[in-house]
């Protein structure tokens, strides 16, 4: 275990990750091909840690409310220095960033965890909460925790996370994600959700579910199968779906409950997945993105090459539900500008669905990372951060717009399962409809103290369009779009850990 750095060492530290984003700020406005702001940095000094990296962000917006939770301080086997939230109560106008508290030895106060990952981010609008779930490790206590920290002032300070657990100790999670009911015709208004997998014990699906606020959880009856990734989402009618990953990320399913999360049915397959391993040894897998309209519809988004003759590079591709349980044919979504012959390789969405829009006026927007050119290696290989948008449910979708990028693959920070910059990324709307992709982005090491500690993973911080960005309307033509082609599916993909 380690201690916990002084208050007057952290306050240091603070300062000067703060001037470091004032400047980097400045910078990034005259380069960037889209306005960002930079909404957090990693403020901690523990040598353990690859410092200066944020990763994997996840976000929710109610109101004029956007939260967004990451990881920061990075870990190279596993997990990070805390969990942090940046927090708008603008419609994303201007950010405040915290450490949360009482998750690991590093936090402010610190917890009696030594790292913490997989941050997800709900609200509660029976109860007024914010929360935000993680998966607490510690190699001292047998298994790991799905911990829970919460707002009750709409961000602004939060609890000591050794307060609330989801789920004890005692067995090998993984993958957690919290969601909240905030339909006020459900019956089961105010319920929230918590999905996670046990990865010591074949992957098996764990449901847990709370009607106070997230002060107290019950772990649901759920089917004995394996799984991973999964997002759940809540009808109109309070049923609660969970669009989720088998344990070899080789066919998407899901799993209804109509009581409220007190059980769960049988996982029925929606489709195979065929996904190729992306190249430069990045850290990436077909995990679904899902999220709903106002009228209920789900949209769930993941990586695969079904579209590409000899599965030669994924695409995003996507499919709707309106009952969570009949499912539309998987359809491509036109991210490279080439169409089925080009080269880009697409991967790690983050969906976005307007909540406030319905029918055929639905707004979807999905912000992801990508190649160009699919034929890089680890020293080749360009990361960048794009975004495509639907203002009519997918019918027709914009041009892809690049964010950021390019990226060299050497600065990103490292882990045992490849170059990170997170499992999943994020998009939600805000109230004047407009999309904030959130996204981690890496920049070249300057060579100041803390890049010694982790050179060559330095300088990656949290990002967000300054102003949003709107579903363009109209259809782009795209060359080849019609063409469709159905890979086999990839045998003996083997499953592992995301922590």
């Amino acid at each position: 275990m380690h201690s916990a750095p002084s208050p007057s060492r952290r306050r240091f530290s603070l300062a000067l990750a703060l001037a470091a984003m004032a400047a980097l700020i400045l910078a990034l406005s005259a380069s960037a091909n889209v306005a960002v702001t930079i909404i957090a940095t990693d403020p901690y000094t523990n040598s353990t840690s690859q410092h200066q990296t944020i990763v994997e962000p996840d976000t929710y917006s109610f109101g004029s409310s956007i939260v967004a939770a990451a990881q920061w301080g990075r870990f190279n086997d596993g997990g990070s220095s805390n969990n942090g939230v940046s927090v708008s109560t603008n419609n994303g106008t201007s950010w405040t960033a915290q450490g949360l508290p009482g998750t690991t030895v590093y936090s402010s106060p610190a917890g009696p965890w030594a790292r913490v990952s997989d941050p997800s981010v709900a609200f509660d609008a029976r109860h007024n909460v914010w929360m935000v779930s993680s998966l607490a490790l510690d190699a001292s206590v047998s298994g790991k925790a799905v911990i829970l920290n919460r707002s009750t002032n709409g961000g602004a300070t939060w609890n000591n996370a050794n307060n609330v657990a989801v789920a004890g100790v005692g067995q090998d999670f993984d993958k957690n994600w919290t969601v909240c009911d905030n339909t006020p015709s459900s019956p089961f208004y105010g319920s929230c959700y918590t999905q996670w997998d046990d990865f010591g014990h074949g992957n098996r699906l764990k449901v847990a579910y709370s009607r106070d606020g997230g002060l107290t959880w019950t772990l649901s009856r759920t089917p004995n199968v394996g799984v991973i990734g999964g997002q759940p989402l809540t009808l109109p009618n309070g049923n609660v779906v969970i669009p989720i990953d088998n344990a070899f990320e080789t066919a998407l399913g899901y799993t209804i409950s109509t009581n409220g999360g007190v059980k769960f049915g049988q996982a029925f397959t929606i489709t195979g997945i065929t996904a190729k391993d992306d190249p430069g040894n990045i850290r990436s897998g077909p995990l679904p993105s899902a999220e709903i309209s106002g009228d209920g519809k789900i949209y769930v988004v993941w990586e695969d090459c079904r579209f590409r003759a000899g599965c030669t590079t994924n695409d995003l591709v996507y499919t709707t539900s309106t009952n969570g349980s009949t499912w539309t044919a998987v359809q491509r979504i036109p991210t490279d500008p080439n169409g089925v012959n080009g080269t880009q390789d697409t991967f790690i969405p983050g969906v976005a669905v307007d909540r406030t829009t319905s029918g055929s006026s639905i707004k979807v927007g999905v912000g992801y990372y990508y190649y160009p050119n699919v034929n890089c290696t680890f020293a080749t290989c360009q990361l960048q951060i794009g975004y495509i948008s639907s203002s009519n449910g997918g019918s027709t979708w914009s041009a892809q717009t690049m964010l950021r990028g390019p990226m060299t693959m050497s600065w990103l920070p490292n882990t045992t399962q490849g170059r990170m910059v997170g499992d999943y990324m994020s998009t939600s709307y805000d109230a004047n409809h407009l999309a904030h992709p959130v996204f981690a982005e890496a920049y070249a090491p300057v060579g100041n103290p803390d890049c010694a500690i982790a050179t060559p993973n330095c300088n990656q911080p949290l990002e967000v369009p300054t102003s949003g960005l709107a579903a363009a309307a109209g259809s782009v033509a795209q060359p080849n779009d019609a063409v469709v082609y159905t890979a086999k599916p990839q045998p003996g993909r083997t499953a592992f850990k995301h922590r």
